[in-house]
């Protein structure tokens, strides 16, 4: 797997489980994606651009699948997710000398939870995620986990 030395440009997403749906969290500009997941669960996207990118796009669909794939971990370790739990994925196109990649970095975020029990469910999601797993061993993913 190689690093990208260089990043051309970023799709950023912030995804989390809406759980009041009247509810508009965009701001002038942006959109609100509602996106579904296995189990019927809703999940959004907020504040994409008006014309996301293939990389937000990518990232957005990547996230509402391990945000659903983070509650389905917790639920396996007895452990209830926040309410405000969320997932922000950035997805970077770059360049290592001649040669284009892609990477990831995730920020996963439990507040209130233990920080090695968050971590272990982080962990455990990518182990569920299909796009995690898909994407497993071809492109870098970095991941931080807040709980504060």
């Amino acid at each position: 797997m190689t690093k990208i030395e260089k990043v051309l440009f970023s799709g950023n997403t912030h995804t989390t489980v809406n759980h009041n749906p009247s509810v508009q969290r965009g701001e002038y500009g942006v959109v609100d994606i509602k996106l579904s997941a296995p189990g019927g669960q809703n999940h959004e996207f907020i504040a994409a651009e008006p014309h996301p990118s293939a990389e937000q796009l990518f990232a957005g669909a990547w996230s509402a699948c391990y945000i659903s794939a983070l509650g389905i971990a917790a639920s396996l370790k007895k452990i209830t997710l926040p309410p405000d739990s969320a997932v922000d994925i950035q997805v970077n196109i770059g360049q290592t000398g001649p040669a284009w990649f892609l990477g990831a970095q995730f920020t996963v975020r439990v507040p209130g939870l233990a920080q090695d029990v968050a971590e272990a469910i982080a962990h455990a999601a990518h182990q569920i995620c299909p796009y995690s797993k898909a994407v497993h061993g071809n492109i870098e993913v970095a991941m931080n986990v807040v709980t504060a």
